[in-house]
């Protein structure tokens, strides 16, 4: 299934924050939201998975309004991760993963064979399965991120939203995250901050600026330094990746794009011994 936002108008705490969004996640495709701090994306992501309700527009479910669906119908299609992660449940590790077949139960209805496997799969996906009887509340903010995307995999859903999942998450994981969403070709929409993980794993970039989506396409055709420096603000250049041949955003750390580079922090410090006109030229 596919999801898309038709001319969507979104309003919160009487302020427009998304203005006229038009994007779409085709099906089986990772399809990457991306945009400065406050442009907009979580509240986006927010009204996709149903949190927030639209001043005007629509979020269609392949051609379907989503909102014309019964809660648990929706939560049948659509899994959500959301950046906020919840309370402190005084539940275990399995007990949380297990929440994500809610959808599929009857009132007070006890786990069934099909369940059990759902979930066992859902913790082994995600690195969790030797957790099973540990307290949510006991883990770090890593492994509770983990058993949250466990649960929304034990869902089984045909859409996963998920807002900024690396958080939280050393290098190592944030790359078998992602790599996990590759290789499982749900479709995704997914905002992240990390333009060169929304490059490598993404087949579709959306990026937000001031509640407008300003581009689409494919990470290589919208991930030029002129889009880089007008919406984020900073010097780059792209590249191949070495090891893959995506696109690899090479930043000037040294200033940002309205300063002149010269005036960045030196890449090295002036030795003591030969003054300070040994250190990096500065013109």
């Amino acid at each position: 299934m596919r999801i898309e936002t038709e001319d969507l108008h979104i309003a919160y705490a009487g302020r427009t924050v998304v203005s006229g969004a038009r994007l779409i996640a085709a099906e089986g495709e990772i399809t990457g939201l991306v945009g400065p701090n406050g442009s907009g994306k979580s509240t986006l992501l927010r009204t996709v998975y149903r949190h927030l309700k639209p001043v005007s527009g629509r979020v269609l479910l392949s051609g379907t309004d989503l909102r014309r669906l019964s809660p648990g119908e929706a939560a049948r299609h659509v899994a959500a991760l959301p950046q906020e992660r919840g309370g402190d449940f005084e539940l275990t590790v399995r007990e949380v993963v297990a929440m994500g077949r809610t959808p599929y139960k009857r009132a007070f209805a006890g786990e069934d064979a099909t369940d059990r496997d759902v979930v066992a799969r859902a913790l082994a996906d995600v690195g969790m399965e030797q957790h099973t009887g540990r307290r949510f509340t006991e883990l770090s903010g890593g492994e509770r991120q983990r058993v949250l995307l466990a649960r929304a995999f034990a869902q089984q859903p045909d859409v996963l939203v998920l807002d900024e999942p690396t958080n939280h998450l050393d290098i190592r994981h944030q790359v078998e995250l992602l790599a996990l969403l590759r290789a499982g070709r749900r479709t995704t929409l997914v905002s992240l901050h990390d333009l060169n993980a929304a490059a490598s794993v993404c087949d579709r970039l959306h990026v937000l600026h001031d509640g407008r989506v300003v581009a689409s396409g494919p990470p290589r055709e919208v991930l030029r330094p002129a889009l880089l420096a007008e919406v984020f603000g900073v010097r780059a250049t792209v590249v191949d990746h070495p090891l893959t041949g995506e696109p690899l955003i090479a930043f000037d750390h040294r200033a940002p794009v309205d300063g002149p580079p010269d005036r960045g922090i030196p890449l090295s410090a002036p030795s003591s011994a030969t003054g300070a006109g040994a250190g990096r030229s500065h013109r």
